[in-house]
């Protein structure tokens, strides 16, 4: 009897920890997905979703992990194309000139904003446009600062001039105060806070930003296509938990006592308050899933898109191999296509905001 006691509590002891050494294993084997972010007022969201522990919330609900990183612009693509991370935010430009130029099959899954004045050209010594051939531009090159400078400049018939220009590659975090303590520079380009830092300074002014080509400069959330179509299930679930998580916080920031939301988003740039609700002034947001699909299945999207394509491809952007401009392929969610259909690189998808939209996440 006292044997057989004896080899039920080691047994049970056994059991025990067996269980033990298998509920981390099991937490290990959580799928776990990494979004990068930069800083802008239409990004600096994913900031606040990981702070409040909005996101935790989503991800748990569909038994994913989801971790946001922060990253300078520039950085944020190179390790998004290295497969380093699984999602970023960023432009329509750079999600089509970067990962998809690279040969990585990209989704835009969420469609968050458009700059509407954020990203602008300004000036010292009271230049115009015309002025500023053969002088040096302060920008960070391949983006959409260098889109936005040379749409500028061929809207004001100024295209054959862009080649006398003289780009300076400046880091984003480091744009403002290049600019600023050296005056031997008198242009640069760039986006907001940064836009607002430099603009209080004296002998400064805007003379051009993008409320002039209203629509073109879309801000994304990106991921690649191999993730949504993983076989276990997990990108989806991904996207699906993202998006959630995306749209709840959208809806703090336009609800009762939204204040104390945009103050904590603001934090991510170390803005004021005053100084975030100012850089969403110059921002059309889509605060609800129903307006980024509206933009989403708009014809002007393919407008832009061909207008982006062209610029990336004169620009040797779209890779060193890239013959055609059609090279490089992009869908839009009705399934037309800019480009070789057996080329698609960069797939716009509204799924996920539609099930947003209906309730349904």
């Amino acid at each position: 009897m006292f044997r057989r006691k004896l080899l039920f509590s080691l047994s049970l002891i056994l059991c025990v920890v067996t269980l033990t050494m298998e509920r981390p294993l099991v937490a290990q084997q959580k799928p776990t997905f990494t979004v990068g972010w930069s800083v802008y007022v239409g990004w600096d969201p994913y900031y606040y979703m990981a702070k409040s522990g909005i996101l935790r919330k989503w991800a748990d609900k569909y038994g994913i992990n989801i971790k946001v990183q922060r990253f300078d612009y520039a950085p944020s693509l190179d390790a998004f194309v290295a497969k380093n991370i699984d999602a970023c935010v960023m432009t329509n430009m750079e999600a089509l000139d970067m990962p998809a130029a690279a040969g990585v099959d990209t989704t835009a899954i969420i469609v968050g904003d458009y700059s509407n004045g954020n990203d602008a050209v300004i000036v010292r010594q009271n230049l115009g446009l015309a002025q500023i051939p053969g002088k040096q531009v302060l920008l960070v090159e391949k983006t959409v600062s260098q889109y936005l400078f040379e749409r500028a400049m061929a809207m004001n018939g100024l295209e054959s001039q862009i080649k006398r220009v003289k780009y300076v590659n400046t880091s984003d975090s480091d744009i403002a105060a290049a600019f600023l303590t050296d005056t031997s520079k008198p242009v640069v380009v760039t986006w907001k806070p940064m836009v607002s830092q430099i603009a209080k300074a004296k002998d400064v002014k805007v003379v051009f930003n993008s409320s002039q080509i209203p629509g073109e400069i879309l801000d994304l959330l990106v991921t690649r296509t191999d993730i949504l179509n993983r076989q276990d299930g997990s990108g989806q679930k991904f996207a699906k938990a993202i998006a959630g998580a995306w749209y709840e916080t959208m809806s703090q920031m336009t609800g009762p006592g939204n204040d104390k939301v945009l103050a904590g988003i603001a934090e991510a740039s170390q803005d004021t308050l005053a100084s975030y609700k100012e850089q969403l002034s110059t921002t059309q947001m889509f605060y609800t899933p129903q307006s980024a699909i509206q933009v989403t299945l708009s014809a002007n999207l393919g407008k832009t898109m061909e207008l982006v394509r062209q610029f990336c491809f004169t620009h040797g952007l779209l890779g060193d191999k890239t013959k055609s401009v059609d090279d490089v392929a992009i869908q839009f969610p009705d399934g037309s296509v800019l480009g070789k259909p057996d080329r698609i690189r960069f797939r716009f998808n509204t799924t996920f905001m539609q099930l947003a939209s209906q309730g349904k996440l």
